[in-house]
């Protein structure tokens, strides 16, 4: 099978990208405290950006001739982000704190896929993963300089 740990990677994308829409959508409602007039609707844009690359991730594993986890059952099955119920009792920057370490994976994820598709010389799907990646890596920096932190992405 031609690009298998290619596909393999991209539908671990499918069920973790879903996860992350959804800590990000429980940001999203969970949200109080300084700095809400001015995250919450932030967080629509996060959200947009994860779907997008969902969307473009799930649409090459179909190029591929693979088929993408398509149920809420198998995402919650596959995905490797933590998955919590919503308490208000978080402040802000825990919550964008929990986003950073989900963004942090999909980094690592990426990385993977980047590997993955270069051995298989599959170098659309090479150029998708770096493009995302670096995506990700952008939205570090910019939640670690709100908490007031450096970035730490060569760490």
């Amino acid at each position: 099978m031609k690009y298998a740990k290619t596909k393999e990677i991209l539908n671990q994308a499918v069920a973790d990208l879903s996860q992350m829409s959804m800590v990000i959508h429980q940001t999203h409602w969970y949200m109080r405290g300084p700095g809400f007039l001015t995250l919450h609707p932030m967080m629509d844009t996060f959200m947009d950006d994860i779907n997008d690359q969902l969307d473009e991730i799930s649409e090459r594993l179909i190029t591929l001739d693979g088929s993408p986890y398509s149920t809420l059952k198998e995402m919650a099955e596959n995905t490797k982000i933590k998955d919590e119920v919503g308490r208000w009792d978080r402040g802000m920057e825990e919550r964008l704190a929990i986003l950073v370490d989900g963004y942090r994976y999909l980094t690592e994820l990426y990385q993977s896929g980047i590997d993955a598709a270069g051995d298989e010389g599959d170098n659309v799907t090479e150029d998708m993963f770096i493009e995302f990646k670096g995506a990700i890596e952008k939205r570090i920096w910019m939640l670690q300089a709100h908490l007031g932190k450096a970035p730490e992405i060569d760490q």
